[in-house]
Order: C-alpha cells, then sequence, then structure tokens
C-alpha cells in the first residue's frame, strides 16, 4: 500500500485548506469555505486515482492546533473510505494493479 502525505495550508487571509499529495497530482479541500460540489470533486479523484492501487493518507504538520486535530480525525475516516472502496473495486474487478 502507498503512503501519502497530507499537510495543511494555513493562509494570511484566514483561509485554510487540507492539501492531499499522491504520486500524480495535488488535490486541496478548503476547510473554511462550504462547498460540497469541490469535496466531491476530489473524492471522485480519489477515487481514480484508487484503481491504479491502494494507498492512505497520513498528515504531516508540526502545528497541534484545531485544524491539525480536524484533519487528523477528517484523515482517518477518508483512510476507512478508501480502503472500503478499494475492497469493492477489487471485488469487481475494477483495479488496474492489483496489490
Amino acid at each position: 500500500m502507498q503512503k501519502y502525505n497530507a499537510t495543511i495550508d494555513r493562509k494570511e487571509d484566514k483561509s485554510v485548506d487540507l492539501v492531499l499529495k499522491t504520486q500524480s497530482a495535488e488535490y486541496t479541500i478548503c476547510l473554511t469555505d462550504d462547498n460540497p460540489s469541490e469535496v466531491k470533486k476530489v473524492f471522485n479523484s480519489l477515487i481514480v486515482e484508487l484503481k491504479k492501487g491502494k494507498f492512505s493518507f497520513s498528515l504531516s504538520d508540526v502545528t497541534q492546533d484545531l485544524f491539525y486535530y480536524v484533519c487528523d480525525e477528517y484523515l482517518k475516516q477518508l483512510n476507512g473510505e478508501i480502503a472500503d472502496v478499494f475492497s469493492q473495486l477489487k471485488k469487481h474487478q475494477l483495479v488496474e494493479l492489483v496489490e
């Protein structure tokens, strides 16, 4: 299983993003804006990447503030969903590379 990094981008304008970096792309989820369609786009892109093989994210951030704890929990949930979706893709033979 591939391990990818996730970071928190705290901007001067007070917006905060969760940045998910994979081997082929970088995805950004804004934590300070309610935009479900953007989150859905990221998830759909991650599912396409998941067809190439199973992966998970780990948080790399030194500032342990509220956003750190929110992102840590978010990634636990996301990694669980990724594992579930990957098992379904594998079950239905939709995976390009089998681990």
